[in-house]
C-alpha cells in the first residue's frame, strides 16, 4: 500500500491532486424530507383531536349542525277522538229518507237505475245524475254517503243498502237530504237479508277507532282541510 493511500482504503484509492476520497456516506435529504412531513402530519392529527375535543366539552356542533337540523324521530300519541253523548239517533225507515244519487264511475247510467231501484225499496229520490268534480272518478269504494250533521241517522240507513259504503258527514250541510255517490267498487245494491244485518251494525255504531297524532313543534301553522264540497245536480243525460 502506497504510504499516499489513506488507511483502512485497501489500496482502491490513490490520493491524485488535491481531491480527497469521502470517509463517509453522503446524507440522503429524502429521508430526513419524509422525516420531517410525517412529523407535521401527526402533530396535525393531534392538534385536530384536541380541538375536537375542546368542542365537545364546551357542548359546541362543530360541523354536525347539519345532522342535527333533521327532524327527530317524534313518536306518535294516542288520542281517542271523541265519541258522541248519548244514544245514536234511531235509524229512519226509508221513506223518511230523501236521496240524491250521483255516478262517480265512468261507467254510464249506474245512476239512474241506482235511482230506480232505491226508489222501489222506498227512499225518496230527489235528483240523480253525475258526480259533483270533487267526487266524479274519485270514489274508490262501493258507494260515499254524504250528508250533514242533521242526516247523519238517514246516511246510515241509506248505507245499509251498498255494502263496503262509507258514510262522510260534511259539517257545512244543514239539509237532512244524503248524497250517494256510486264508486268503482259498486255492483250492485246489497239485497234483503244483507240489508237486515247491515242495519243492525248501523243502529249501534262502533265508537271511534283511536288515532295516532304525531305531535308538531309548528301546529298551530297547519292549514285546515276542506271538509267537503257543495252538491250540485248532474246532468241525467250523461250517467
Amino acid at each position: 500500500m502506497s504510504m499516499l493511500t489513506p488507511s483502512g482504503m485497501g489500496g482502491k484509492y490513490r490520493v491524485t491532486g488535491k481531491q480527497y476520497p469521502r470517509m463517509r456516506r453522503p446524507r440522503r435529504r429524502g429521508r430526513v424530507v419524509t422525516a420531517v412531513l410525517a412529523s407535521v402530519v401527526v402533530l396535525g392529527l393531534f392538534g385536530y383531536g384536541a380541538l375536537q375535543l375542546v368542542h365537545v366539552f364546551r357542548g359546541d356542533d362543530n360541523g354536525d349542525t347539519k345532522a342535527n337540523a333533521a327532524p327527530q324521530n317524534r313518536p306518535c300519541v294516542t288520542v281517542a277522538p271523541t265519541a258522541p253523548t248519548g244514544k245514536p239517533a234511531p235509524l229512519p225507515q226509508p221513506a223518511g229518507v230523501t236521496l240524491n244519487v250521483f255516478n262517480a264511475t265512468a261507467k254510464g247510467g249506474l245512476a239512474k237505475t241506482t235511482a230506480d231501484e232505491l226508489a222501489k225499496r222506498g227512499f225518496k229520490v230527489n235528483k240523480f245524475g253525475n258526480a259533483p268534480d270533487p267526487y266524479d272518478k274519485k270514489v274508490g269504494e262501493s258507494a260515499l254517503i254524504v250528508a250533514g250533521p242533521a242526516g247523519e241517522a238517514a246516511a246510515r240507513t241509506a248505507g245499509t243498502q251498498v255494502a263496503g259504503s262509507t258514510v262522510k258527514i260534511d259539517p257545512k250541510r244543514t239539509d237532512k237530504t244524503v248524497d250517494v255517490m256510486i264508486g268503482t267498487a259498486f255492483t250492485a245494491l246489497s239485497g234483503p237479508t244483507d240489508v237486515a244485518k247491515a242495519r243492525i251494525v248501523a243502529a249501534n255504531p262502533p265508537p271511534p277507532k283511536p288515532v295516532c297524532v304525531t305531535p308538531s313543534p309548528s301546529a298551530s301553522g297547519a292549514t285546515p282541510g276542506k271538509t267537503g264540497a257543495t252538491t250540485k245536480a248532474g246532468a241525467p243525460t250523461k250517467h
